[in-house]
């Protein structure tokens, strides 16, 4: 389980930025309608973001961080995940049964919804983004880094604890998982720069796997920075934990020199 349902980025808003939200319907090619909840800023510096979330889906917590990353000039798009089996509307619920939904879910389908978020990005309305990255969580990390391998032309993904050599599907149900490549599996598709920003004390992902989703990039040539932060445990970047404030201060300051790194100027 990531974070709770009543979780918020531990990122500071800034005071005076004008930011405009908007909640969306978003189609993928396939036809599925899904939700999104839309962040632009005021005076846009042509980056934009898909938000993936943790296995919950669309609710507040991204919905927040959309709105820091507009703050900051970046136009953010929040995407849910489960349109195709729990209909279109957000996860604020906070008993909800969040897993059948995930283990129903399958990369091509994440990409076709990640995609519909680039294309919004892309678009006037979306703000003409120049430069799209994906930013994900847990589940969304994993999903996050999997783009970069899906065609969207994307300029950078970056993934928070996301398990580089399973999927979700995979330690949930390795039935469900069949024929399901993880991201390390993906890495010879992947065209542009990742990031990883790993959980010292997390009980699902070893620094074995991370290491070698590492070493995968080296031999491929995919530019990457990775970041393990000791002692933090999974979902670290909550405002409630207050002992890992630093690690999340650091994290956002990474993420935002990422993307101004990459971004096109």
């Amino acid at each position: 389980m990531c974070v709770p349902h009543d979780a918020h980025p531990p990122i500071p808003a800034i005071a005076g930025a004008a930011v405009d939200t908007e909640d969306l319907v978003l189609s993928a090619s396939d036809g599925t309608k899904f939700a999104a909840f839309a962040a632009r800023a005021e005076k846009a510096n042509g980056a934009g973001v898909v938000v993936l979330p943790d296995v919950r889906g669309l609710f507040t917590f991204y919905e927040e961080l959309g709105m820091r990353f507009a703050e900051q000039g970046i136009n953010a798009v929040t995407i849910d995940y489960f349109g195709r089996t729990a209909g279109v509307g957000k996860r604020n619920e906070p008993g909800w049964n969040f897993m059948e939904h995930v283990i129903k879910t399958h990369p091509d389908t994440v990409a076709q919804d990640t995609r519909a978020a680039v294309d919004y990005l892309k678009s006037p309305a979306g703000g003409s983004c120049t430069s799209v990255f994906t930013v994900g969580f847990c589940f969304g990390g994993s999903n996050s880094w999997n783009q970069a391998a899906a065609g969207h032309g994307l300029a950078g993904a970056v993934g928070f604890y996301g398990h580089p050599s399973k999927t979700v599907q995979a330690l949930v149900s390795p039935a469900a998982a069949a024929g399901i490549p993880a991201s390390i599996d993906r890495v010879p598709q992947m065209t542009c720069p990742i990031m990883a920003l790993q959980a010292g004390a997390d009980q699902m992902i070893t620094q074995v796997d991370t290491d070698a989703f590492k070493s995968a990039l080296d031999k491929a040539g995919i530019e990457n920075e990775f970041k393990t932060y000791e002692g933090a445990p999974h979902s670290f970047f909550d405002r409630s934990f207050d002992e890992h404030k630093e690690a999340s201060a650091d994290a956002w300051q990474r993420i935002l020199a990422f993307i101004e790194k990459h971004r096109a100027k």
